[in-house]
């Protein structure tokens, strides 16, 4: 008699309140998980978006100084400062007349890839304009 008091005494955690825990933590990281994917993306998306700017600024000063705009990534880099080739997981690229200009910003990674390329030409038209914000 005195050892079955006893065992009913002994304290501890059911199965089932450990399974309600673990459902928890998973609600939880299925909520998480998608959520830091996005904020990591959007993040990335800022080098993009300031390459671009970058790439607009060069081509709006060759512009200024020689009345038309390069349609040679290359030069326009090494003489009016356009970005890099590559800038964070992002290829930048120009598709240039001498008064238009288109440049891109593609993924290159996996990582980025569905996140999709941005796009501004010289008119300052930022495509798509929901993944450039305000």
């Amino acid at each position: 008699m005195f050892r079955i008091q006893r065992m009913r005494s002994i304290k501890g955690i059911t199965l089932i309140e450990l399974l309600i825990v673990i459902a928890i933590v998973g609600i939880l990281a299925a909520v998480a998980v998608p959520a830091y994917t996005n904020y990591t993306i959007r993040a990335r998306r800022a080098d993009c978006k300031t390459a671009l700017e970058q790439l607009r600024g060069a081509q709006e000063m060759r512009r200024a100084e020689r009345g038309s705009y390069e349609t040679n990534i290359a030069i326009l880099r090494t003489t009016w400062g356009a970005p890099e080739a590559t800038v964070g997981d992002y290829a930048i690229t120009m598709v240039a007349t001498s008064t238009t200009y288109t440049g891109t910003c593609t993924p290159n990674t996996t990582r980025q890839t569905p996140d999709g390329a941005l796009t501004i030409n010289q008119n300052g038209v930022k495509l798509p304009a929901d993944k450039w914000g305000k």
